[in-house]
C-alpha cells in the first residue's frame, strides 16, 4: 500500500512523517524531491528564482520516474508499506501553479501535468492532506523560498482542492492548524484505519 502525506510548505507533513517512523518500523519511509542526484537537481531549481518553469517540472518528473522505479515499486512489489512525503499531487499542486504564473503558453497546466504522469506513474493507495490556510502555511514554512510566498501558496491550495474535488475517496483531510500532537494523533488514527482495510 501507497501512502502518501501532502500540503502546503510548512504544514508539519514532515513532521508527521518522521512521527510515523516509530508507529510503523517496518514500512519503506521515503519522500519527493529525493536525496538522489535528480533530487540534488531539483533542490538546485527551487533555490533559483529564474528557473525555467517548464525545466523545473521536467526535473521534478525525473526524479519521481526515479523514485518510482528504484524504491516505492520494489517496496510494492514486496508487499510493503511505503510512506512518502510529497509525492505525484505536490507535483500537480506546485508545478501547475508555477506554470499559471509563467510566461509559459500552457492551457490547463493542472491537467498537462497529469498527463504527463498517466504515462508512468503509479497513483497512491491513499493521501493524507495536511490542510492549512496558506497565509499561516507561509508564516510556519519561514518564505524562504519562491514556493513559500502567500500568494503562491494559495494558488497551490486551490490545485490541491481541484485534486480532492477530482478524487475525494482517496484523499482524508485533516486540519493542520491544530498543535502538532493532535495532528500526528489524528494521522496516526487514520493511517491505523487505512492500513486495516
Amino acid at each position: 500500500m501507497l501512502i502518501t502525506l501532502e500540503g502546503l510548505d510548512g504544514s508539519g507533513k514532515t513532521t508527521v512523517w518522521e512521527a510515523l517512523h516509530d508507529v510503523y518500523p517496518d514500512a519503506m519511509f521515503t519522500r519527493e524531491p529525493t536525496d538522489s542526484w535528480y533530487g540534488e537537481a531539483v533542490d538546485r531549481s527551487i533555490a533559483a528564482d529564474d528557473a525555467d518553469p517548464l525545466a523545473e517540472l521536467f526535473l521534478l518528473t525525473a526524479d519521481h520516474a526515479d523514485h518510482l522505479s528504484g524504491t516505492i515499486a520494489p517496496a510494492l512489489a514486496d508487499g510493503g508499506l511505503v510512506i512518502s512525503d510529497r509525492y505525484s499531487d505536490s507535483r500537480f499542486a506546485y508545478q501547475a501553479a508555477t506554470l499559471a504564473a509563467s510566461d509559459v503558453e500552457i492551457d490547463r497546466p493542472l491537467e498537462y501535468i497529469k498527463g504527463i504522469h498517466a504515462a508512468f506513474s503509479r497513483p497512491p493507495d491513499a493521501t493524507i492532506y495536511l490542510d492549512l490556510g496558506a497565509r499561516e502555511a507561509a508564516e510556519r514554512a519561514g518564505r524562504t523560498n519562491k514556493f513559500e510566498q502567500d500568494g503562491y501558496l494559495a494558488a497551490v491550495r486551490e490545485n490541491y482542492e481541484r485534486l480532492i474535488d477530482a478524487e475525494p475517496d482517496r484523499f482524508v483531510r485533516v486540519d493542520a492548524s491544530r498543535s502538532p500532537e493532535a495532528v500526528i494523533a489524528r494521522v496516526e488514527e487514520v493511517l491505523a484505519e487505512l492500513v486495516d482495510e
